[in-house]
């Protein structure tokens, strides 16, 4: 090989791993998500005390989050007890989740998709009612980041810090951001959806069919 061509081959693996690492930077992942990345090793950072995340949760004024129900709650949930971002009590999931239908969200202050789909959840909780309750589940360790996020779009749903991807985790849900899981009363899941919405019709029509719910 002459020594131009060596170098032209050089400069083209380094072109390959400078593209690489560009998308491995800006999370590209199918269907408009985002790649997750790694889970942290703890639910929020040291910074994140009580006296400091004070502010955050005062302007993000969170929906609270919900009471246990009278049964077990989905077995792949039990023992998981995460802290309610609204107010800062430690909540175990698979109570407060038992008994009516479920829409999880998956999302993460940094993830752009999770932004757009936010007031759209918001939306078809409105609509919906009890007939269906939607937690979102912020998977970053920021936490102050994740109620700034929240105050900023205007979105008031319960949701509860997951830095450590428990929730993902023990339900099998793939690395990618925004995810959706769909739990029937029962606890079981009906639906894992890893993909962005872009409005509550289209979330209902997901969802709803597998609930027994009408799509209003």
């Amino acid at each position: 090989m002459s020594r131009s061509a060596r170098w032209t081959a050089a400069v083209l693996i380094i072109l390959v791993a400078l593209g690489y690492a560009l998308w491995r930077e800006l999370g590209a992942a199918p269907g408009g998500s985002v790649d997750a990345g790694s889970p942290a090793a703890r639910d929020h950072r040291d910074a994140d005390t009580p006296a400091a995340l004070a502010e955050p949760r005062a302007r993000a004024d969170l929906s609270p989050c919900p009471a246990p129900g009278a049964g077990a709650g989905p077995a792949a949930l039990r023992g998981i007890s995460l802290e309610c971002a609204g107010d800062g009590t430690m909540m175990d999931l698979a109570p407060a989740l038992a008994d009516r239908p479920v829409l999880l969200n998956l999302w993460a202050y940094w993830c752009g998709p999770c932004a757009d789909e936010l007031p759209a959840l918001a939306e078809y909780q409105r609509r919906m009612g009890d007939r269906v309750l939607v937690l979102t589940v912020h998977q970053d360790e920021n936490e102050t980041a994740g109620l700034l996020r929240l105050a900023e779009l205007g979105v008031r749903l319960p949701t509860v810090q997951d830095g450590r991807r428990l929730v993902a985790a023990a339900l099998k849900v793939p690395n990618v951001m925004p995810a959706s899981v769909v739990l029937r009363a029962d606890g079981s899941v009906a639906e894992i959806l890893p993909r962005p919405f872009t409005d509550a019709d289209e979330i209902a029509a997901a969802v709803n069919p597998s609930i027994g719910v009408p799509v209003e």
